[in-house]
């Protein structure tokens, strides 16, 4: 194969690998996570969580794709093996756990904001190593997971009720809001 000239040295790339190889191991095990609960999910919210998880696990699904390619384009090979990606992923897994709808979401919203905030990171050592398109790309991404996390979030967030059946003293919003 010809050498890349991209205007990017080798260390560069591998900088932006590396990153890509990080957020591949975490996309593939939060896939893993959120089809787990996609299936396991029972109760009043099955519908809801059923077909929103089945929108996010696509969405996942293509995002991987995408980054394995961004790998190649660069002149790198992504992770392709389960044991590559537990040991490259920050994300974690709960073995032998079977969570109820709220404590899936809320372990959703914990694993997409650390998605968000491990591609904050990459998207710096992109910068750092002059690879705007990379960093460019990772915008993209972390962008979908921060919706991911507040469509997650604002699930949690819905009318709760105390244990003793009142409901919480309601927030103090602006005039504005």
């Amino acid at each position: 194969m010809k050498a890349l000239n991209i205007g990017l040295s080798e260390q560069q790339r591998t900088v932006s690998i590396d990153r890509l190889n990080v957020t591949l191991s975490d996309l593939y095990l939060l896939l893993i996570k959120t089809k787990k609960f996609h299936w396991d999910v029972v109760g009043p919210q099955f519908m809801t969580l059923h077909k929103l998880w089945d929108e996010q696990y696509q969405t996942i699904e293509k995002e991987i794709d995408a980054v394995a390619e961004r790998a190649r384009q660069l002149g790198g090979y992504p992770v392709g093996t389960a044991a590559g990606f537990l040991r490259h992923a920050k994300v974690k897994e709960h073995p032998g756990q079977v969570a109820n709808a709220t404590e899936s979401v809320a372990m959703l919203v914990d694993d997409h904001e650390l998605v968000v905030r491990t591609m904050r990171e990459a998207i710096e050592s992109c910068e750092e190593a002059k690879d705007r398109g990379t960093a460019d790309f990772f915008t993209g991404l972390m962008q979908q997971h921060e919706e991911m996390a507040w469509m997650l979030r604002s699930f949690l967030e819905g009318d709760r009720l105390r244990s003793d059946g009142q409901r919480p003293a309601q927030r103090n919003l602006p005039n504005e809001a």
